[in-house]
């Protein structure tokens, strides 16, 4: 039976607190899954096959994404239902896992490839429950989203253990892993998201066509986005072997505390910005803009302050003594942590307000520059021209996207039926 009323919407305040809270939870448990895969393990195979199957699903998770949850939080017009929204990201999923599949039956052992399709199972399973989330956030209770991250986050990591404690069999802890995600999201997300309105599954055809089609700018931009950073790293294994992408790496994992930050910061604030597009609130939206910005400067400041206090410490403690020849990468990192938030932030506003063009040109613009500046950055500054080739690519990139953004603002809202405030579809 469906409620007759929609639950009060929480503050702004604390919606941000439940989904920062939520999102660390859940990144923590996963962080954790590569820990422990070592010290339940009498090698490292396993831990092999872990790194193998979650890097084969980062190349193709953007097609399953489609960028669909920006998308869908911005959506405060209600074009489309959560049941639609559901069911594309079905379509889209199940694209995503069969081009995976194919790619990983060329690439990859085929004693790998049961445990690769389970591992994408679990990460599609909680794609679906993103966007009952998207929904959730849309209606103001981020409390429900942020609940959900840490029973995924618990049931998943404790469905690991138990059963590759037990069995020492990877894809068996995989499917575990799968059904707590399902149990989550048919136990606690499904009846919290009905209290909003029935889930009615199916999409017309020709909807499903459309979205495919309008959105495909911004999945390749999201491609791009990633390969700006991707290029440079495996320029680096190239150039100087996987040794040194080892070392680099270690020293950047945990920088990447700057880019979840800004993600916290602004994620709940895109239906806001939407809202204040929708309105017309030119200034309003302006300084909401400015404010974020300068939000995630601080948040790079911050952090660039104390990893220049702590870091060294932290990376011995993580990775050992050997690290400490290479503390020196630390602050290029942080400059490219900083600028690759403030491009992620300006990129998702451009993609709420349905202008993928500025979204296009900015990412396919830093791959770009990425790709052709990856090699002599790297060969005069060595492991430090990682960052700084990614640090010359977003610089222009940002810009581009905020003079974009500041461009739209300063014309009025397009109507419902406008296909794209600034011409999405890239000529």
């Amino acid at each position: 039976m469906e409620p007759t009323t929609e639950p009060k919407p929480l503050s702004l305040k604390a919606n941000m607190l439940w989904n920062s809270t939520g999102s660390i939870t859940y990144l923590a448990f996963q962080w954790l899954l590569s820990v422990v895969v070592v010290r339940l393990s009498d090698n490292y195979d396993a831990a092999g096959v872990l790194a193998l199957a979650l890097s084969v699903y980062n190349i193709f998770s953007p097609i399953a994404v489609y960028r669909m949850y920006t998308y869908q939080v911005s959506d405060v017009n209600r074009e489309n239902t959560v049941g639609e929204y559901l069911t594309f990201r079905v379509v889209t999923t199940t694209a995503a896992l069969a081009i995976c599949m194919a790619y990983s039956a060329v690439t990859c052992a085929p004693s790998t490839l049961l445990a690769i399709f389970l591992f994408f199972l679990t990460k599609g399973l909680s794609l679906l429950i993103d966007v009952l989330h998207g929904q959730d956030q849309l209606s103001g209770r981020m409390d429900y989203i942020g609940k959900s991250l840490m029973l995924q986050g618990a049931g998943t990591f404790a469905a690991f253990c138990a059963t590759f404690s037990l069995t020492r069999n990877l894809e068996a802890a995989f499917a575990a892993m799968a059904a707590a995600t399902l149990l989550v999201g048919l136990v606690f997300d499904a009846p919290r998201t009905r209290r909003f309105g029935a889930i009615r599954w199916g999409i017309a055809p020709k909807k499903a066509l459309h979205l495919l089609g309008y959105c495909l700018p911004i999945v390749i931009a999201t491609i791009a986005c990633s390969a700006t950073v991707s290029v440079p790293r495996q320029m680096l294994a190239w150039m100087d072997g996987e040794a040194a992408l080892g070392i680099y790496s270690s020293v950047a994992a945990p920088v990447a505390i700057i880019q979840m930050g800004a993600t916290y910061l602004y994620n709940p604030l895109l239906t806001n910005i939407s809202k204040l597009y929708a309105n017309r609130d030119a200034s309003g939206l302006r300084r909401l803009y400015l404010t974020i910005a300068a939000g995630i400067a601080l948040i790079g400041v911050f952090c660039a302050l104390a990893f220049e206090i702590v870091g060294p410490w932290v990376l011995e403690l993580l990775f050992g003594p050997s690290i400490s020849d290479y503390t020196y990468l630390l602050l290029p990192v942080i400059a490219n942590a900083i600028l690759c938030a403030f491009t992620w932030f300006a990129n998702d506003v451009l993609v709420a307000l349905r202008c993928f063009k500025g979204s296009f040109i900015g990412n396919v613009l830093s791959a770009s520059i990425s790709a052709a500046v990856a090699y002599f950055c790297i060969t005069t500054w060595g492991m430090n021209g990682v960052s700084f080739a990614s640090i010359i690519a977003f610089l222009p990139s940002a810009l581009i996207m905020g003079a974009f953004f500041f461009k739209l603002v300063a014309k009025p809202a397009p109507k419902e039926d406008d296909a794209s405030p600034c011409d999405s579809q890239p000529s």
